[in-house]
Parts: C-alpha cells; structure tokens; sequence
C-alpha cells in the first residue's frame, strides 16, 4: 500500500468510526489530545477528546447513511505527518424520506507515531 493509500484508508476507517458512533476505533485512531474547528465548536478550538466522546454517547443515526470522500487531495510533510483535504459526501434519508446527500469540506491532519497513524487535528464546515 502506498503511503496516499495508506491515509485515506486511516482516513476512511476514522469516517466509518464516526457513522457507526463506534468509539473505541475512534480513540484508538486520534491522539487524546486532538485538536478541532468544527460547527459544534461554535467558532472555538476545542482541545481533548472529551467533546467528541458526548457526541458518540448519543450513538449512531437511526437511519441508513454512507460517507464517501470526493476528490482528496493529500500533502505530505516529511514521512510522518500527512494532511489530507476532501469533500464528504453523507447521503441519507431526510424527514420526508427522500434520499440526499450533505457536502462538507473537511481537512484533517495526521501524525505516524511508533508506526501507526493518529488523528491530530481537523477543520470542518458546516453541511450544506
């Protein structure tokens, strides 16, 4: 595998993470540090994995959803920290039951520590 493929397979199994409200890969997955602007965060870095933990207690979507990354575009600094920007696409049921698909653009960094990647730090917008 090379090393692109290698974040965005870390990178899709992080977004799976999240769908599924599947906590231990998550923090398996980011550094307990992890750093964020998000639209939850209202403007606010948020630090910790405290904030995003609440968000999984509340578990996973009811109703089907995918997550697909469009067009990722991955930077390479050095052989251990890769940043990787892309559009998610979430498509799912809305309340009249019609299929659609949110857009979000996401950037998110990762640091190779003891041979594994970890999740260090993202920025994401509001779904449109």
């Amino acid at each position: 595998m090379t090393p692109t493929q290698e974040i965005i397979a870390v990178n899709q199994r992080l977004l799976d993470s999240i769908a599924a409200a599947d906590w231990q890969t998550y923090e398996q997955l980011c550094h307990p540090r992890l750093t964020c602007f998000e639209p939850e965060t209202r403007g606010n870095l948020v630090g910790g994995m405290a904030f995003h933990k609440y968000y999984f207690d509340l578990g996973a979507a009811k109703d089907p959803r995918q997550t697909t990354m469009a067009s990722p575009v991955i930077t390479f600094c050095g052989n251990d920290v890769a940043i990787i920007a892309y559009l998610r696409l979430t498509q799912k049921l809305a309340a009249d039951g019609n299929p659609t698909t949110a857009v979000m653009e996401e950037t998110r960094i990762w640091h190779r520590e003891n041979g594994h990647w970890r999740h260090v730090h993202f920025q994401r917008s509001a779904p449109s």
